[in-house]
This record gives C-alpha cells, structure tokens and sequence, in this order.
C-alpha cells in the first residue's frame, strides 16, 4: 500500500466495524474472484451467499462448474459485496473480502451451514441436495470497505467476526430457537423487522442469530438487527429478545 493511499484511508471504528457486518450478514449474493488453475488469470463469477454463526460467508457451488477444482487447486480468494442501487455506483457501498475458501465437510457444521442457507435461499430446496453440490466456507483474513466517497477502511478479521465463547451451545441452541420465534412469536419478529430496523410491513421471519444479533428475512429483502451487547451464552437470549419486543412495541 503507497503513502497516499494510507493517508486516505479513515480510522476503524465501530461504526464501520457494524457497517461491514451488516453488509456481510444481509448479502444474498456476491462475486467471487478465483486464481484459474489452467491459466493462473483471475477468474470471476458470482455466487449465492448466507453466513455461518460467526458471519463467515458460505456460498453452495456445483462441480460441474470448474470453481471447485480452481479451489481445491488455490484455496485464496476474494469476494466483493454489495448492492448497487440508483446513482452512480462508484458512489455506494461495497465491502472486499480477501481470505481462504474451504469445502465444509458433512457433518454438523454442514447440517447448520444448509439450514442457514436455505432459510436466505428458500428456492435452493430444488437443487441443494444434487450430489454434484457441496458448501463451501469464506474464512476471512482482511477486508476493505468502502463506505462511500471519502470513507474508506481497512479492516481484520477480529474486526469482522464475534468471539464466541461457547460456540458448540450457541449452534444447538439455534434451530430451535429460530423456530420457535417464528412458529409463536411471529408478532415480535415483524416487529424487530418494522420498529428496529426500519423495513416495510411483511411477513418477516428469523432466519438465524448469534452472539451480536438476529438476521431477518422478508422475501429478498435481509435485515440484520444488533443487540446492545454481545451475549457472552445463549442463556442470555431469551431476555434479550424480550426486552426487544417491549422497546419495539414501544415504538409503534
């Protein structure tokens, strides 16, 4: 990195930590840059995404496709996020990921890895279990965020992913926590969506939460909703949520 581009990158502060993590955590696609293992070129294309517990991106790729022999060749990988909307899109947000991908093993890291996908990828139900598609998993080492004209950061891993403590409790504890939001206490998840998140009306459901906070889902529209703290175990999930629902019921 050149002294002109140090001097314009901005101070990493919690803001711009929050922004990557929200940007990484609602993306339902992305575009993953790849080392050709027959040419050595850059080889682009893009993927569909969720996120692991600790917000590691994962992505369902076919071998039919020639990306996962580029992989099991050269695991070193980018992926860039980022929606673009009206207006110049030099102008709008976009997050860079440079780091390792590994095909996730069957198990029940895959098991939790397929739920979490599905659940932001409802169609995938069509091919998701075709032999020739495996997950894979994004494990980051850096990232560069731009967060518009002017705001631009440089970010580590620690910067993006949670320390988990009892990372084993939380993923039990999970599934069954996700349903039964959904199933008993869909009120409180539209909510969460409405009042906390600024979203439209909709049938908002919970697709997943760890230690910083909820994932919401409406449609293709994703919302990510941060707790005030991070919870250091599961246990302290419940009165969190249900301090969630009175501020949002205040709120409306």
């Amino acid at each position: 990195m050149t002294k002109t581009q140090k001097q314009l990158l901005q101070a990493t502060d919690d803001e711009a930590r929050i922004h990557a993590k929200t940007m990484i955590r609602t993306a339902r696609h992305g575009a993953l840059a790849l080392v050709d293992p027959e040419s050595g070129q850059p080889l682009a294309s893009r993927v569909g995404l969720a996120t692991d517990l600790d917000g590691a991106p994962v992505f369902l790729m076919s071998s039919l496709s020639g990306r996962a022999d580029a992989l099991r060749s050269d695991s070193r990988a980018s992926l860039l996020i980022g929606d673009v909307g009206k207006g110049d899109p030099l102008a709008q947000a976009r997050i860079t990921l440079v780091g390792n991908v590994h095909q996730v093993a069957d198990g029940d890291d895959r098991a939790r890895i397929r739920r979490r996908y599905l659940a932001r990828h409802p169609k995938s139900k069509l091919y998701i279990d075709f032999k020739d598609f495996s997950f894979w998993r994004f494990a980051i080492e850096r990232a560069s965020l731009l967060a518009g004209f002017g705001r631009a950061y440089r970010l580590t891993s620690e910067d993006i992913a949670p320390a988990i403590t009892e990372y084993e409790s939380f993923a039990e504890m999970e599934e069954g926590a996700v349903t039964h939001m959904n199933e008993d206490h869909g009120d409180a998840v539209g909510l969460y969506a409405t009042k906390l998140c600024d979203a439209p009306d909709g049938k908002w459901r919970m697709t997943g939460f760890d230690p910083e906070g909820i994932d919401l889902m409406c449609g293709d529209d994703a919302r990510r909703l941060f707790f005030d703290a991070p919870l250091a175990s599961p246990k302290e999930l419940r009165p969190v949520l249900v301090a969630l629902a009175k501020k949002a019921r205040s709120h409306a």
